[in-house]
């Protein structure tokens, strides 16, 4: 801050003329000693005391404003509420004549109020009152924007709405654009918003001792609050990285100046929490800390979700829950009280009783809540992203000093150049923070750092992008990276960009909770971001999962998916078109893609201390089950059956079939001679019958007819493999006893080591791959054929792997030939090693890395299956106690 206001002094200093150097340098002074005041901690001076000394509107130096106190002393109890209603003088700029009915911006502000109104459920909206605060949707923002246009005339671009959502900034700014000058808004600096106070909850616990509240950052305000007086910060906009807003850094200075209200504190007692309020719990980060904090430790958590009263609040939190394929049961339950309440009220929305009882019962709190839109600026953002974290350190500072656990993002480092990201290098400069959220996100953590200042712990933990759950698949709809996930693995292309600095949701909670739970950790920072991931590693991760895509300039790629979104919708991609089409928030997403690996050296030791899984690449295999989740929501598109094979090879087989006869091959082949497409019956008595029809086939002496088999095995995808073990087959089967032409192959599946390679009603044959092909013969009738591959405990291993028992019949009709083919040894490894082909498009390290992928797990499935048969050969012989079954006749 200090840097940022001497840099703004001496460029305003700097654009002056020859006559006004004086004045100039008077200024420059001016705000770097209060700046440096402000640093000190503000020596105890509320809120519009420090605003009328950092900008003041008289030139010649700063000076006391009107009404200045003495400083109160302050202690752990005590302390003196915030004055929201302090006396405040105008706003720099042109005045406004109210008589002008042509400039009447109160009554604009009102008819774009009562506009707003219609879009929310209580259907009324104040005019000083954010739009997305009382209840709107970024849907109803861009409704509101039509309808303004329609109906009032008044044409605001979508990113003045989000930027600051108030009816009477609204109006402000239209009345600008027309080419009269309005004043800017008086920086907010103890908000108390209208919006109907929750019931008051009843903690359950046999210690009500009350405190008097030390702070107060969102004292009522009176109903006409008179404007505050400001020296506006020096105009920046000749600065080419300057992109934030004036009246936005005028209100962060005000925000930033609440933390210097907070009382000089004692350290608390090292000791795990055992009462624990936690915020966010409804959101994707936070229902999954609250279970991680129940499994990890002993503490009853409190958590503080929105609602009209307790049981409309725990209905809510349990369906998010839910949501997220968490549990909520009686031991959850137990263990968690609600409380109905809001993180953008005065005390978090709790009576007076509650407040103070939680100030002297709790040992910790933890701040995950927070608006995560990337649309909406500071002004709508702050009440819950900036004012809700100084209401939780207030709490934390009120009664027994408590730690503070924020969670905050790397978002503070968002500005396009930064060179690197650790847990202690200085972050962003805010004037060049365009998007509200990081914004809110640098005030938030800049404003706790100056709480640490007056003795409050505070550690600061920074996520990246959160990726899903890789054990459930759960996923936040509304994370960018999600969004851009989706969309890459939809459109099968990415932009081009440096380093993904994101970690599964699973892995970032439960380290955010060893930090909660272990006193060692506490008051410092830390960067939950994983190992990045490059464009090469997406993009490999991307083939390894069949998604073959292409890489494009941002520009390039930006303008392709958004054509593409609007040529066929999405709706669970809507907010990343609004996120593509915004260019505030198009900022936002250079800064993410264009900068720099985020480094955690502080996190990795405390990792590798506590014994936690160490951080890992957020790769392919991790995002597996959240892949078939955002494909089966309809947002990622896997690998099909027709698309370009990945990877293929050709397999030769020889033989002889005989007619299907004997009791044992018929009544084997009757429960297999339903159609191809009966998987569930075929399955299980298709492999007893081809038992038995091996074994008649091995002890009959007729010659039979030839058989051979042409085929071309390939896979769409390693998912494919990994997921199901499945190979498409397609080819020619000649077989001059069933039709005097090939039987085309129309349908085929080879599944590898089906039922795990475990054999059917205890017989000694384990099924190594199984094949089910779907035929027509030249004059179009369907046919199916039944194959599979055993292991057995004998030394003819190399055989086992190449001889394939079959049955083929008529479809609708029993097996009409049975029989044995087997791949000629002098082919295998021509074809089905050295003759692999892989997609064309792929680069020459991709091909090789393909291959060898397949091999190592075709051959491990392979190895596995083969032993199997041994392994339990060798335990039947050492347990001498085992009682011999009715199938165990034959050996």
């Amino acid at each position: 801050m200090r840097d940022m206001n001497e840099d703004a002094a001496a460029n305003a200093g700097q654009r002056t003329d020859a006559g006004q150097r004086t004045d100039a340098g008077q200024r420059a002074d001016a705000g770097r000693a209060t700046a440096e005041e402000i640093e000190r901690g503000g020596g105890g001076l509320g809120v519009s005391e420090l605003l009328a000394l950092v900008m003041t509107a008289d030139p010649a130096g700063p000076g006391p404003a009107s009404g200045d106190s003495a400083p109160t002393p302050r202690s752990d109890a005590t302390a003196p509420a915030v004055d929201a209603t302090a006396p405040a003088v105008d706003a720099t700029g042109p005045a406004v004549d109210a008589a002008d009915p042509a400039f009447d911006q109160d009554g604009l502000a009102d008819a774009i109020a009562v506009a707003a109104g219609r879009h929310l459920p209580q259907g009324h909206l104040d005019a000083d009152a954010d739009f997305f605060d009382a209840g709107g949707s970024s849907v109803h923002a861009v409704e509101l924007a039509a309808e303004l246009e329609r109906d009032l005339g008044v044409e605001l671009d979508l990113d003045d709405v989000f930027a600051d959502a108030r009816p009477s900034s609204l109006a402000r700014r239209w009345l600008e654009r027309g080419g009269r000058a309005a004043p800017l808004p008086a920086p907010r600096t103890a908000d108390a918003e209208k919006l109907p106070a929750p019931a008051p909850a009843v903690l359950p616990t046999s210690a009500p001792a009350a405190a008097q509240a030390i702070l107060s950052v969102r004292s009522p305000r009176s109903a006409q609050p008179a404007p505050v007086t400001t020296l506006p910060l020096p105009d920046l906009g000749d600065d080419p990285h300057s992109t934030a807003r004036r009246e936005d850094l005028d209100q962060i200075l005000a925000d930033l100046a609440l933390a210097d209200r907070l009382p000089f504190l004692r350290s608390p007692e090292p000791l795990p929490p055992r009462r624990i309020l936690l915020t966010g719990a409804t959101g994707f980060l936070g229902s999954h800390m609250l279970l991680d904090l129940l499994r990890h430790s002993d503490a009853h958590v409190y958590c503080l979700v929105r609602g009209a009263d307790e049981e409309a609040a725990t209905a809510r939190l349990a369906e998010q829950l839910r949501t997220y394929r968490l549990p909520w049961n009686a031991e959850v339950r137990r263990r968690v009280t609600v409380l109905p309440g809001d993180i953008r009220r005065p005390r978090l929305g709790l009576s007076e009783e509650l407040w103070h009882t939680l100030a002297h019962e709790l040992d910790s709190v933890v701040g995950v809540a927070a608006a995560v839109d990337f649309l909406r600026g500071y002004q709508s953002l702050r009440a819950g992203n900036v004012l809700g974290a100084l209401t939780l350190a207030e709490l934390a500072a009120t009664g027994r000093p408590k730690p503070l656990h924020h969670i905050s993002s790397i978002a503070v480092f968002n500005e396009v150049g930064i060179s690197s990201m650790g847990e202690d290098d200085p972050f962003a400069h805010v004037d060049r923070l365009v998007a509200g959220y990081d914004q809110s996100k640098w005030a938030a953590e800049t404003a706790l750092r100056r709480a640490r200042d007056h003795g409050l712990i505070v550690s600061a933990l920074r996520p990246g992008g959160i990726g899903g759950h890789t054990k459930t698949g759960a996923y936040n709809p509304q994370d960018l990276s999600s969004g851009l996930i989706s969309a890459f693995g939809r459109f099968r292309t990415v932009p081009a960009f440096r380093y993904l600095n994101a970690a599964p949701v699973d892995w970032v909670s439960r380290v955010a909770v060893a930090v909660v739970c272990e006193p060692d950790a506490w008051g410092f920072d830390y960067n939950l971001t994983g190992v990045p991931n490059t464009l090469d590693d997406v993009v490999r991760d991307m083939a390894f999962g069949g998604m073959h895509v292409r890489v494009e300039d941002w520009d390039e790629w930006r303008t392709d998916t958004l054509a593409r979104l609007q040529a066929q919708p999405v709706p669970e991609l809507a907010f990343l078109t609004r996120v593509l089409q915004s260019p505030t928030a198009l900022k936002l997403c250079e800064a993410t893609l264009r900068g720099p690996a985020a480094s955690a050296e502080r996190t990795d030791a405390l990792v590798e201390a506590l014994g936690l899984t160490p951080a890992a690449r957020y790769d392919a295999q991790a995002q597996l089950k959240t892949f078939e989740k955002l494909a089966g929501d309809g947002l990622a598109r896997l690998p099909r059956k027709e698309d370009q094979p990945y990877l293929w090879f050709a397999e030769t087989t020889e033989g002889r079939v005989h007619r299907a006869g004997g009791t044992e091959s018929t009544a084997g082949t009757e429960s297999t001679a339903g159609t191809a497409g009966t998987e569930s019956t075929a399955g299980t008595a298709s492999m007893a019958g081809a038992e038995s029809t091996a074994d008649t086939a091995d002890h009959d002496d007729s010659p039979g007819s030839p058989c051979s088999m042409a085929l071309t095995l390939s896979i769409a995808s390693m998912y494919q493999l990994v997921k199901e073990r499945r190979i498409d087959v397609s080819g020619e089967i000649t077989c001059p006893a069933a039709h005097a032409e090939p039987l085309t192959v129309v349908h085929g599946d080879i599944w590898v080591r089906p039922e795990e390679g475990i054999p059917q009603q205890h017989g000694l044959k384990h099924p190594l791959l199984r094949y089910r092909l779907r035929l027509h013969d030249a004059d179009g009738r369907p046919w199916w054929l039944e194959g599979h591959k055993y292991a057995r405990a004998r030394r003819d291993l190399w055989r086992q792997t190449r001889a394939l028992t079959i049955e083929l019949g008529r479809e609708g009709e029993p097996a009409a030939f049975t029989g044995e083919v087997v791949v000629p040894a002098d082919s295998y490894v021509r074809d089905q090693i050295d003759g692999i082909k892989v997609a064309p498009h792929l680069a020459g390290r991709e091909k090789r890395a393909a291959k060898l992928t397949w091999l190592a797990w075709f051959g491990l499935e392979m190895g596995r299956g083969l032993a199997g048969p041994f392994a339990r050969a060798a335990a039947d012989l050492l347990d001498l106690r085992r009682t011999p079954n009715p199938t165990e006749r034959h050996r």
